[in-house]
């Protein structure tokens, strides 16, 4: 499949060969225990370790991460579960972890979790490639770009080189841009991490997490860290999430063409500071953007000029939801600030294009902020 397109991948991506009279994505297998007599050597035995709609759903992952090559994914209930994987069955006592410091905002749980087991944690930001200043020594390092929220990028390529020669592991989390948009392997990353809650699905409508490796002794480690604490998905929500594989290039295509109207559009508008889009010639990030990615995501980020001006904006919006998370086919938006720990203004808006007209996203848009920015 490595010649095929993005969308005949994503559609055909982990299907079983064609059985007479059996559906082509068989159905979720809802089981705790399989028959099981004699040696235990098959490959279902019981329901937290293999399941086999979480096979259907591994292999068209790793289809899509690293096309045509030899691959394992491992699937999660959530994306923290996946990327609490990555960082706690490689680090140990004495170990130091790079983590960037304007990453997803759960990763500071994740470090005092690290530095509670004696592991050394370093920070750095996103932008300028920052963390190359303080691999030294380093066991593991873990990149997050485009960086959320604020859209930072860094040279995948550039640090991967770095972290390898100092003996360090990478890991990219890569769940802004989904594989159809970056691919962490290709460029050299030991793990390609995302939460698939997020556009990788793009449904909003489930929890899960996905851990990619071309290494098998790596991917034996994350694997076995998923036995042990049992963070394992339903298979329900396997089943849908491989369903909704199947229209990943649409949604995608049509997610990041508007978000670029929609950068473009905010570019215009007097009262608007902060703009980033990845994909925006103009943007600080799209020098190496365009060196790493092929689709640059579906969040705009911009500044309003203040909380009061915020929020009004986000009450005005009508094809908007004011809401948490993005990737999804309803666009969505917040005041990041609400939340704390990110170190954003408190008038910064996030926001998650959907598959929605980009005419009628951007008329929305437009309105709001002429309702929110009256007498800027």
């Amino acid at each position: 499949m490595s010649t095929m397109g993005d969308g005949t991948r994503a559609v055909r991506a982990g299907l079983p060969e064609p059985e007479q009279f059996e559906p082509s994505l068989p159905g979720p297998v809802f089981a705790a225990h399989f028959h099981l007599s004699g040696e235990p050597t098959g490959p279902y035995t019981y329901g937290r370790d293999t399941n086999p709609t979480w096979t259907h759903l591994e292999r068209a992952i790793g289809e899509l991460e690293a096309p045509g090559e030899p691959v394992e994914t491992t699937v999660f209930a959530s994306g923290m579960a996946a990327i609490s994987a990555v960082l706690l069955s490689q680090a140990r006592t004495g170990d130091v972890v790079v983590l960037p410091d304007d990453g997803y905002q759960a990763l500071p749980l994740v470090r005092e979790q690290l530095e509670a087991y004696g592991v050394e944690v370093r920070t750095a930001p996103t932008g300028g490639d920052a963390q190359l200043a303080v691999l030294e020594g380093a066991r593991l390092l873990w990149i997050e770009t485009p960086s959320n929220p604020g859209l930072d990028v860094c040279d995948v390529r550039r640090l991967v080189g770095a972290a390898h020669s100092a003996g360090a592991l990478v890991a990219v989390d890569n769940t802004l841009a989904t594989p159809l948009g970056q691919r962490p392997l290709e460029l050299g990353a030991d793990f390609s991490v995302a939460s698939d809650t997020k556009g990788m699905t793009g449904h909003g409508d489930l929890l899960l997490g996905h851990v990619t490796c071309r290494d098998p002794e790596l991917a034996a480690g994350v694997r076995r860290w998923r036995k042990v604490v049992g963070a394992i998905p339903g298979p329900m929500e396997a089943w849908l999430a491989h369903r909704s594989l199947a229209t990943l290039e649409l949604r995608i295509d049509r997610q990041c063409a508007t978000a670029l109207t929609l950068a473009e559009a905010l570019g215009r508008r007097p009262g608007v500071t902060g703009l980033r889009y990845p994909g925006l010639p103009t943007d600080p990030s799209y020098p190496k953007a365009v060196r790493q990615m092929r689709r640059f995501g579906s969040v705009v980020s911009f500044v309003l000029p203040d909380r009061d001006r915020a929020e009004r904006f986000l009450t005005e919006l009508r094809l908007v939801e004011d809401a948490t998370s993005f990737g999804g086919i309803r666009s969505t938006a917040e005041r990041r600030a609400r939340w704390g720990g990110d170190a954003v203004p408190e008038g910064f808006i996030r926001f998650s294009v959907g598959a929605e007209s980009a005419a009628d996203l951007v008329a929305d848009v437009e309105r709001a902020l002429d309702a929110a920015l009256s007498g800027v």
